[in-house]
């Protein structure tokens, strides 16, 4: 029997082995097992277990088991927390102190006597230690507030005690701002002090993110010697280890490099290893190295110059037009730069045309593309369709409404004036294909600035104005002529380059084609009052009203600019009012309307039949007896004889007067 069992033992599974061995047990047999000690604790009565581990009451497990609640959890990890940064926060007790004395002194609608206190409290605290809390996220926004509301004393004292880390201070992302308000507020001296502190370390800031951002508050806030100092470091070793050599007078590099008999070539190869990796990180927001680019485009050679060039066209471009010399690099990247590069800046701009109209730099990036580039496709896609939803807002601006009159009156001195075209006719010397050069001398400037209204609607380029006092200038051209050679690329003025396409037929696909004008003259219909009386709009709706230079308008727009003069002389036909100024008697207006009436036969006869025949006594005097005489002086034979039987009375009799050359010309 017992072979039997134990033949059925092995043939039962592993699960049913306990009850097998009990049942061998039973019968008085021996159990095959491999824990017997084990089987047989389990038999026996367990032993008392109090001896080995200490009893737990029913209260301490029932507290093991009961979960946490969320609140207690996260009281829990936030006094973990706080128990981390005190061992790893040298000054944490210090930092929170200071914070909750900044949340008091930062209110606008505290007193003045009780913030000081706060800030003397803060200031008394922090001393000893501000340069090593000034890199903190918390103490930087408190030590940046002491600054701002803190007495002079207070503050030389902390500028004291940061002057020895500045060079630290300017690479750390909080402690920055805490610089550039130090800055804001120092004194003269003090700035002097910083700057001195900047020498030998210009370069190796400017190639990193944070600093590049105090060197760059550094030359902004300083006068023209100091600046000069800050650009002078860029250029070559010597520059940045001798101080001595930065007394000297002269600005432009090309100038520096005889007077201080550097080696033209060791200087380009020096300013070229500093611009290049600021251009592969994408640093190029900064003044400072706008200068230090076109500084280079004026030595670089001609292989240089263009991989420069290639570099900037593109996006990054529209970063660098908000200043100066950003935009004449923009200038300058659209004159030399090829196809591809031009369509890379305009698809570069997308989204941003709007925001560059208004930018009193940048406006003249899009002045050029709009004068030079030959996709006229493209830009009506880019431009021109960004531009149409804000006409409004662009018609009243200072800088938003040149691009829209380069359209309307090219290159035309009396809206972009003569230092804005100087700026147009930029060149690279390398990249320049035109040897014959021209400059704008003083008596040229006068003759511009004083160009009749009525003679300046032609065309009027660089070159154009030049032949025309040509006769006045020749001796000054030609000693201009012998100082070319020493001038900037600022200086050296070529004449206006464009693209292959017909200048007339680029501006017709532009303005005409593309729909712009239409929305032009519909904007100048909805606002005439207020155009005519803007210091601004004036322009636009004059240069709309009589179609354009050439009549660019006039082919297929007449009836609508029809449409516009009879919404001008509805105006002017409305009676005196005390309440509102009438567009006769504004300043504005009142020059605008006797421009009109000059210049645009059409409107003269308009303006007379709706608004002022058989009213001319009223109105012949004041702002508006120059409308009125307008009418008399008018070169057209038609509006002479329309208007000379009312006229001539009020002539004779005293009551209207004409300009004293006019009546000149009359008796004679």
């Amino acid at each position: 029997m017992a072979a039997k069992n134990q033949s059925s033992a092995s043939t039962a599974s592993p699960k049913k082995r306990k009850r097998v061995a009990a049942n061998a047990k039973s019968e008085g047999a021996k159990a095959v097992s491999k824990k017997p000690k084990f089987s047989e604790s389990k038999s026996a009565n367990p032993p008392n277990k109090a001896s080995k581990k200490p009893f737990k009451s029913s209260s301490e497990q029932s507290e093991k088991k009961i979960p946490k609640s969320k609140r207690e959890l996260r009281l829990q990890a936030k006094e973990l927390a706080e128990a981390r940064k005190k061992k790893r926060k040298r000054h944490y007790s210090l930092e929170q102190e200071l914070a909750s004395l900044w949340e008091k002194m930062r209110r606008h609608n505290i007193a003045k006597e009780e913030r000081s206190k706060l800030v003397s409290e803060a200031m008394r605290k922090m001393k000893g230690t501000i340069p090593e809390i000034a890199g903190s996220h918390v103490s930087s926004r408190v030590l940046q507030t002491c600054v701002k509301y803190c007495s002079q004393a207070e503050r030389d004292a902390v500028f004291e005690e940061l002057r020895p880390h500045f060079l630290t201070l300017a690479c750390n992302t909080y402690a920055v701002h805490l610089l550039k308000k130090m800055l804001d507020n120092a004194s003269k001296k003090q700035l002097e002090a910083f700057i001195s502190t900047l020498h030998g370390h210009v370069v190796s800031l400017l190639r990193n993110m944070v600093g590049s951002v105090v060197v760059e508050h550094a030359y902004q806030l300083g006068n023209a010697a100091q600046k000069q100092s800050l650009l002078l470091q860029l250029y070559s070793k010597e520059l940045q280890l001798f101080k001595d050599l930065h007394s000297t007078k002269e600005k432009r590099l090309v100038d520096l490099i005889p007077k201080l008999g550097l080696n033209k070539s060791s200087v380009q190869r020096e300013l070229a290893s500093v611009i290049q990796p600021i251009l592969e990180k994408g640093i190029v927001d900064h003044s400072i190295i706008h200068r230090a680019l076109l500084e280079y485009l004026s030595i670089a050679d001609k292989s240089s110059a263009t991989d420069v060039i290639e570099q900037l066209s593109g996006p990054l471009l529209v970063r660098m037009i908000g200043t100066r010399d950003g935009a004449k690099l923009g200038m300058l990247c659209i004159k030399h730069g090829g196809a591809k590069g031009r369509k890379k800046i305009i698809k570069g701009m997308k989204g941003h045309v709007g925001k560059i109209a208004h930018d009193q730099y940048g406006c003249m990036v899009l002045v050029s593309i709009l004068s030079m580039v030959d996709d006229t496709k493209l830009l009506s896609k880019v431009a021109i369709r960004e531009l149409q939803p804000i006409l409004k807002e662009l018609v009243f601006d200072k800088s938003g409404r040149r691009p829209l009159l380069q359209l309307l009156h090219p290159n035309s001195p009396r809206y972009l004036g003569v230092d804005d075209l100087a700026t147009l006719s930029l060149s690279i010397p390398s990249l320049s294909g035109k040897a014959m050069q021209f400059s704008f001398s003083y008596p040229l400037c006068t003759k511009l600035r004083s160009v009749d209204n009525s003679e300046s609607d032609k065309q009027m380029i660089p070159s154009e104005v030049d032949k025309s006092v040509k006769g006045e200038s020749d001796k000054e051209d030609a000693v201009a002529d012998n100082k070319n050679t020493s001038k900037s690329p600022e200086e050296s003025l070529h004449s206006v380059d464009g693209g292959k396409k017909d200048p007339s037929l680029r501006r017709i696909e532009l303005l005409v084609n593309s729909g712009l004008a239409q929305s032009l003259v519909d904007t100048c219909i909805d606002n005439a009052g207020e155009l005519l009386q803007s210091n601004f709009g004036k322009e636009i709706i004059y240069e709309v009203a009589t179609g354009g230079v050439d009549g660019v308008l006039l082919p297929t727009l007449a009836e609508k600019i029809n449409d516009l003069h009879r919404a001008i002389a509805s105006l002017a036909s409305l009676p005196k009012t005390d309440d509102e100024e009438h567009v006769l008697e504004n300043f504005h207006s009142s020059r605008t309307l006797r421009k009109l009436v000059l210049d645009c036969p059409t409107f003269a006869s308009t303006m007379w039949k709706t608004a002022l025949e058989g009213k001319a006594e009223i109105w012949a005097q004041g702002h508006s007896c120059k409308v009125i005489s307008a009418f008399q002086e008018s070169s057209d034979s038609k509006v002479l004889e329309t208007t000379n039987q009312e006229l001539q009375p009020l002539l004779e009799r005293g009551i209207l007067k004409l300009p004293e050359n006019k009546l000149t010309s009359k008796e004679g």
